[in-house]
């Protein structure tokens, strides 16, 4: 079984989200089950010189964009077992940063014609591409129009994975002739609200699709989800699959994270040290017993922050510490500065993002709270599980799937959920966490129930194969 992945990140090379983790980690698990895995992405200006120095040429030629031909090259490296394919063209991707210019349709329309054009030229025909987002989504349709008659590609099949249907790509409607070199008899399958939309494209025309947790795939066939595409999903729901995203064990390990002081897999004794160590850096009390709330996500609506802002002053009048990293919408990051500064015995506001400190974060705390309006998956409470932080969400999305809520009695469940979008319900699931905290025998319970907690790539990939070959008609 031969596979190819498009998208426009992959860790360890460009990262913007939780996309570029999946890129990085999942075909590593899909080679261990047997499956030729490669993976495309664009040679953009910020990957590190390190690695364009391990990169080797391997092709160049033209794609047309429209009425023009651009330049293609392709190159190659070879890492952890696996092949990854870059898009070089400076004119497009020669920037700072990777999303949000003014051309961005064209952008993308040339990458994914770029990788198509790229396949028959370096010697690997796969049996399913499977594209990622509204970035990579235009390649089913390119398939049955400007390849079907193509021989290389008339057995190829497609497989689209929804990260987030809140993103779409969507465009004027001129850019159907200007850039995709398409008639007005293709504009039904990628109509919206009269213009064009790339994520409807591979919606329309892709053989299979899939989300990233099983939750948000139900939650996206209903309109308070599904961005306006909930129908469309409805008709595709035999189509439509479900596969939680999996945390990188490798990547994610506080036994062998370089970032902590103390790596641990579960002694609570450990634990304490990197709270005790954080609590000196960042200048809160050095208090062990006091429990510490996490928030390490971007600063949107999306996450839930009105929730959190909105019960705050009931919040800190409570024995907490709370260390907030992340940047995002301005009234957030100043709600946080301002809160930092109002109390700084309790509250640490970080506006930015590092990997390292984030890990310390995960480490430190007691508490993560993750009370996402809606979450696709979401990979914070994966990663709070494996550093022993017990999650509090809303249950949505990929956070009913990996979350599973504490019982006492029973001492089953691996952390704390509320299902209404409602401010006090989450602060009455954070006040009910903190009474838990209390009793160090149940709070052990349940730091063991998350450290056995099994959110690896494995059962996922599998799940991967099996949609690999049904749709290839069983190809192995």
């Amino acid at each position: 079984m031969k596979v190819l992945f498009v998208a426009t990140e992959c860790t360890p090379f460009i990262k913007t989200g939780g996309l570029a983790d999946v890129i990085g980690a999942l075909p590593r698990e899909l080679n261990k089950e047997g499956v030729d895995v490669r993976v495309v992405i664009p040679k953009y200006e910020a990957i590190s010189e390190s690695f364009k120095e391990e990169m080797t040429t391997i092709s160049t030629s033209t794609v047309p964009v429209g009425w023009r031909n651009q330049y293609l090259g392709v190159e190659m490296l070879v890492k952890d077992g696996i092949t990854f394919y870059f898009i070089d063209n400076e004119y497009y991707f020669k920037r700072v940063g990777l999303y949000g210019f003014f051309d961005d349709a064209e952008r993308f329309a040339y990458f994914n014609r770029a990788v198509l054009e790229m396949l028959p030229q370096i010697d690997f025909q796969p049996d399913v591409i499977h594209c990622h987002d509204w970035q990579a989504a235009l390649i089913p349709l390119f398939l049955k129009t400007h390849y079907h008659n193509h021989l290389f590609f008339q057995e190829i099949k497609t497989i689209f994975t929804i990260h987030n249907l809140k993103y779409q790509g969507i465009f004027p409607r001129v850019i159907l002739a200007e850039l995709l070199s398409l008639g007005d008899e293709h504009f039904d399958g990628v109509e919206f609200d009269g213009c064009v939309n790339y994520l409807k494209s591979a919606l329309v025309h892709s053989d299979l699709l899939t989300t990233v947790s099983k939750t948000y795939a139900e939650e996206i066939q209903n309109p308070y989800y599904g961005e306006k595409l909930d129908g469309l999903l409805r008709e595709r729901s035999n189509d439509l699959y479900g596969i939680v995203n999996g945390l990188d064990y490798q990547e994610y390990d506080p036994m062998n994270d370089p970032n902590l002081s103390f790596p641990f897999r579960s002694a609570k004794g450990k634990k304490v040290k990197n709270k005790r160590e954080l609590q000196e850096q960042i200048g809160l009390p050095v208090e062990e017993d006091t429990p510490m709330l996490a928030i390490v996500t971007r600063l949107v609506e999306q996450k839930g922050l009105d929730l959190v802002t909105h019960v705050f002053e009931e919040l800190v009048q409570e024995n907490i510490q709370i260390v907030i990293l992340g940047t995002g919408d301005e009234v957030y990051e100043q709600f946080f500065q301002d809160a930092a500064r109002r109390y700084p015995e309790k509250v640490s506001t970080h506006i930015t993002f590092n990997e390292g400190f984030a890990r310390r974060i995960y480490a430190a705390s007691d508490l993560f709270l993750m009370p996402s309006r809606f979450e696709p998956c979401g990979i914070g409470q994966l990663i709070a599980l494996r550093y022993a932080s017990a999650p509090i969400v809303r249950e949505t999305g990929g956070l009913v799937d990996t979350v599973t809520p504490f019982n006492e009695e029973l001492l089953q469940g691996n952390g704390f959920s509320f299902a209404n979008y409602n401010a006090h319900d989450f602060l009455f699931t954070i006040r009910h966490a903190l009474s838990i905290y209390q009793d160090p025998t149940t709070w052990s319970a349940l730091i063991k129930n998350m450290t056995k907690s099994d959110n690896s790539w494995n059962k996922s990939a599998r799940c991967y194969v099996d949609l690999y070959q049904r749709v290839a008609g069983g190809i192995k």
